[in-house]
């Protein structure tokens, strides 16, 4: 795991009395403290400034060191870019899907202000994923819809972009399942910022607008000690459920476990067969009481999911925001996970795509992907590259994997490198004694197919599960020709491989990048893929690169 802690104005802000020279970046901190805080008074002596800080009743105090910038902690697991596989010694890829969108608003947050994510917090399908693409619903009694598509690669012109699109049913909503949802919050003394609680009650609130008299909520928080706020409550008693909310106030230290454990055991108790159970979990991760690590935290959950009981969580803040245990705990708990940096991102997450993001229709979908090694030289899967699984795995009805919401799409890429383009420099020798080496299957050769894919998931209420299979024909169009969703998805990959620092996206620049996405942004009903292309824009001005006309 990799701890954040360069940003330039935390760690120059430790300290009330600073140098002349410190002085600015400390008199910039102290006004935007706290609405207390309305204007900021000088004292010299021998050359050092002491601050004084007024507040709107004229009441003159020294800045408080609590209210000063702490070291910045935030952590972000480690990830390795896929490499490219041979497709004659490794034609199976086998991926568990993901619609945790966490990642793309939280690298939105950084470049908001102005400043580069760090890498690890760019994860390529979760920026993808963010997009809705217009994939067809799906046909008769299918709960999805597969479509893939294959063009020439943006960033590499010899080398093909295989688009894989899984579209799941849409719900009628006067029909949907009864919901039991239970709100675990952190309200430990790291969530006292505008940016944590407030936002966490304003989200709380727009999600209660869209449930109805047949839901029920319930308000579970931690810090020091766990506590029901709210028992389970009928979701029309709306004064009732916000008068809880808003008695929400920070304070302590953050009591993850007994949190988690309390919130399980609500849920658990007031059950509803086959309804919408879940726990929404709103913290910025920073567990430090009871269970805090993260393998610990992941086995309490992977423990909690065998009840059938969903798990959203909901990340919130900065400074301290622990990323990593975040994403693996939704790893483990039959659910998503989202970044909350604004009003707009809770809105998407609890009002537009509330349906996609709290009712689930199928579980542990996993995708395998086989190459064939007549038309494929070798490839790489863009992202995933924590949810990855073993080819074995695929046929496995014991392992997990992600889970698919009403009307949610997935998308996927592969970067295929075809025979005849120049290869990539291999990871290891050509096998001696394979079969595939001595003689090419005639059948391979004739055929016409480039890969085949399969889907493999479980109904709602099974733990058998159905197979789903799609054949991708060796028709590679031009890129200019290609749907919009292949060409929006590829500039999305682009930006985060620019964002990584990758070496697979060559000279590829933030400049060909927008204007991919400039050219595949018909399709934005909200706004979403004109707001990308501003981001575009802003990371190519924070990096070194010049600006193209």
């Amino acid at each position: 795991m990799r701890t954040r802690s360069e940003h330039p104005a935390s760690n120059q802000l430790l300290l009330v009395r600073l140098s002349i020279c410190g002085f600015a970046a400390l008199l910039a901190a102290c006004g935007s403290m706290d609405e207390r805080y309305r204007s900021v008074k000088t004292d010299s002596c021998s050359g050092t400034y002491v601050v004084t800080v007024t507040d709107a009743n004229g009441c003159v105090s020294s800045c408080d060191e609590s209210y000063l910038p702490s070291e910045n902690t935030e952590q972000y697991n480690t990830l390795h870019e896929n490499k490219y596989a041979s497709a004659c010694q490794e034609p199976l890829s086998t991926f568990s899907i993901d619609v945790d969108k966490a990642s793309y608003s939280n690298v939105r947050r950084f470049l908001s202000g102005n400043e580069l994510p760090p890498a690890d917090a760019v994860r390529i399908e979760e920026m993808i994923n963010y997009f809705s693409y217009e994939y067809a619903q799906p046909i008769g009694d299918q709960p999805f819809n597969v479509r893939t598509e294959l063009a020439v690669c943006p960033w590499n012109k010899e080398h093909q972009l295989l688009h894989i699109g899984v579209q799941g049913r849409s719900v009628d909503k006067r029909n949907l399942r009864p919901s039991n949802l239970v709100f675990l919050v952190d309200v430990s003394g790291s969530m006292d910022d505008p940016n944590k609680l407030p936002l966490v009650k304003a989200s709380l609130k727009m999600l209660l607008k869209e449930l109805g008299e047949n839901d029920r909520i319930a308000l579970v928080t931690y810090a020091g000690n766990a506590g029901v706020v709210l028992p389970s409550t009928r979701a029309d008693k709306k004064a009732d459920i916000i008068n809880a909310i808003d008695r929400l106030d920070a304070g302590g230290s953050t009591a993850g476990e007994a949190g988690i454990l309390s919130a399980y055991e609500v849920a658990k108790k007031c059950l509803i067969k086959g309804g919408n159970n879940r726990v929404i979990l709103a913290t910025d991760g920073d567990f430090n009481v009871g269970v805090s690590s993260d393998d610990e935290l992941v086995e309490l959950i992977e423990e909690k999911r065998k009840d059938d009981i969903y798990l959203t969580i909901c990340g919130f803040g900065m400074g301290n925001y622990k990323d990593g245990k975040l994403e693996r705990i939704s790893n483990a708990g039959n659910g998503n996970y989202f970044y909350i940096d604004n009003v707009q991102e809770a809105k998407k997450v609890f009002v537009n795509e509330m349906r996609a993001n709290l009712f689930t229709i199928a579980k542990d979908v996993k995708i395998q992907i086989e190459f064939n090694p007549a038309k494929v030289q070798s490839y790489r899967l863009i992202g995933y590259e924590d949810r990855v699984l073993n080819k074995e795995d695929f046929n496995d009805d014991k392992k997990d994997a992600g889970e698919l919401g009403a009307g949610h799409n997935v998308t996927a890429l592969y970067e295929i490198v075809p025979v005849g383009a120049t290869p990539e420099r291999p990871e290891v020798d050509k096998l001696r004694y394979q079969e595939e080496q001595r003689k090419a299957e005639p059948n391979l050769v004739s055929s016409n197919e480039v890969a085949a894919v399969k889907l493999r998931y479980k109904p709602i209420r099974s733990e058998e599960s159905k197979l789903i299979e799609h054949v991708v024909p060796n028709e590679a169009s031009a890129l200019e020709k290609s749907s919009d969703n292949l060409r929006f998805a590829a500039s999305v990959a682009a930006f985060g491989m620019l964002l990584r620092h990758s070496k697979f996206a060559g000279k590829y620049t933030y400049a060909e990048t927008k204007k991919l996405a400039e050219g595949a942004a018909a399709f934005d009903e909200n706004g979403y893929r004109a707001e990308f292309i501003k981001l575009v824009e802003t990371a190519s001005l924070l990096s070194s690169e010049a600006p193209k006309e």
